[in-house]
């Protein structure tokens, strides 16, 4: 195999979708399989659509998820520019060359013309199209003499040039995903590849940039399949055959119901995030989620979108992005869309919280704290952590999982107290109560070690103690080891929540 380079050319035209990432995603593990270059190219020839801080949120975006690109606006090299937009006279050169070889020409119909035959041939039940079967009565190059060409270029009269498709031919192609795919030009339009503005379509431009940064590889979305034929042709009409890339073009991502492409809208309609990093439409006040405000783990975000379309062949589902660069393959990936699950999504998240160091979660969780105005310190945070993270999907369920060892609880389960809560309590409560202040080894084993001495001593049922003292302690009648409990929150505190229970509570 030739050096392997490949791109992930978004146009600066919005938000990100988690449908441009997964493409970013197999592109990069593509690339660092086989030891190769993922190159960020940012394709904004059309000017009409550009979003300020798009290409920012780009970056950002692929930044967080850990796609690091190896060339690119920000980062240079030795294919700079990377911004389409700089590099508008190169693709002035290539067009003229598609003029001179004769497989492009100028075409002079305005819009409104335009227009005016879609019209005709919508009335009469038809489809116009600019083509092969068309250009022949239309005001272009091939029907204008070279003197009448020449004279509306000099008098500034807007044009495009568009490619000459071949009549009748057959096109066979060859995707890495798809296997070998067949079109006849009689189905293909001529293509406009420049525009009246100075600037290259994407089909010219694409081509340019991938023949000039020798691209090996060309990964993108399905929506792309439609313009292979056209691809293919350019290469050709070049003479760049034999340095052509290979295609690949990846499945669409579904909506959670199956049905129809996940739209950018969809997420929010639906209560899931569709977009990386949160994005502030410029100039209003609306927001779109994304998965990083969300909660979500980088980690778990690139394993979610990897296993959309693709898995390893085998029955492993958790992948760090080292295993998935181990195991990356385009002859894995599914020619058939796939359906997001948002619960699996969750899943994901769940798995990899569990995997993370517990020391690397005590930044985020003692942030969440700060926000409760609950500062303490990172020990005692370490020590929590482990006895709560397994019940969470997200670093902010932890606090749901852990307020009662910061606060004492206001209320007490209504339910466990009818169950829990029989007249002879209190006053075993008070002789536990006795043996915790008595405890001169305040741990978690001695502290358990001797209230079951006590129960055991006085054959009283180990329940009966447990869930009063948990109700005391916590509020409820779950949650983690209740004698680490009791040993983080100390003495004085349990103590206090015991009497504060045995005044309170009324069964």
């Amino acid at each position: 195999m030739t050096k392997v380079r490949v791109r992930f050319a978004p146009s600066p035209t919005g938000p990100l979708h988690i449908g441009g990432v997964r493409t970013a995603l197999y592109n990069y593990l593509f690339a660092k399989k086989h030891g190769g270059n993922f190159i960020l190219r940012i394709e904004d020839t059309d000017q009409t659509r550009f979003v300020e801080g798009a290409e920012k949120y780009i970056e950002e975006a692929l930044q967080w998820s850990g796609l690091n690109f190896d060339e690119g606006v920000t980062k240079g090299g030795k294919f700079a520019p990377y911004k389409q937009s700089e590099r508008r006279e190169i693709y002035k050169e290539y067009a003229d060359v598609l003029i001179k070889n004769g497989w492009g020409y100028y075409a002079f119909d305005s819009a409104e013309e335009l227009d005016k035959l879609r019209t005709e041939a919508e009335a009469n039940k038809n489809i116009f199209t600019y083509g092969p079967s068309t250009r022949k009565n239309l005001k272009n190059s091939l029907t204008l003499s070279n003197t009448t060409v020449e004279k509306l270029i000099s008098e500034g009269n807007a044009y495009v040039i568009r490619f000459k498709t071949p009549e009748n031919e057959e096109i066979l192609m060859t995707d890495i995903i798809r296997g070998d795919v067949k079109v006849n030009t009689s189905t293909l339009d001529d293509k406009v590849l420049f525009k009246s503005d100075g600037l290259p379509t994407y089909h010219l431009a694409n081509v340019v940039d991938d023949h000039l940064m020798e691209i090996s590889h060309v990964i993108r979305g399905e929506e792309w399949l439609p313009s292979l034929p056209l691809h293919y042709m350019l290469y050709r009409a070049f003479g760049w055959q034999n340095t052509m890339p290979q295609f690949a073009h990846l499945p669409l991502i579904l909506k959670p119901t199956g049905n129809g492409k996940l739209s950018k809208r969809d997420g929010d309609k639906m209560g899931f995030p569709v977009f990386p990093i949160n994005w502030n439409v410029p100039n209003t006040e609306e927001i779109f989620s994304g998965y990083r405000e969300a909660g979500y783990l980088p980690e778990a975000f690139v394993n979610i979108l990897a296993f959309l379309g693709w898995n390893p062949g085998d029955e492993r589902e958790i992948m760090t992005l080292t295993e998935l660069v181990e195991e990356f393959s385009l002859e894995r990936v599914s020619k058939s869309g796939a359906r997001f699950d948002p619960e699996k999504a969750k899943w994901y998240n769940h798995k990899h919280l569990q995997l993370k160091d517990n020391e690397l979660l005590v930044s985020d969780f003692k942030a969440l704290l700060s926000e409760k105005n609950i500062e303490v310190n990172d020990k005692l945070i370490s020590e929590i952590i482990p006895l709560i993270k397994e019940r969470a999907n997200f670093i902010a369920d932890f606090w749901e999982n852990s307020h009662f060892f910061f606060i004492a609880p206001k209320q007490y389960d209504e339910k466990a107290v009818k169950k829990h809560w029989k007249p002879e309590i209190p006053e075993l409560l008070n002789q536990v109560k006795e043996i915790i202040n008595n405890s001169s080894n305040f741990t978690r084993d001695n502290l358990h070690d001797e209230v079951i001495k006590y129960i055991e001593k006085n054959e009283i049922s180990v329940g009966k103690i447990m869930n009063a003292l948990r109700l005391c302690i916590v509020g409820s009648p779950s949650g983690p080891d209740l004698f680490k409990i009791i040993e983080l929150i100390g003495k004085k505190e349990t103590i206090n929540r015991i009497e504060i229970a045995i005044k309170t509570i009324i069964n």
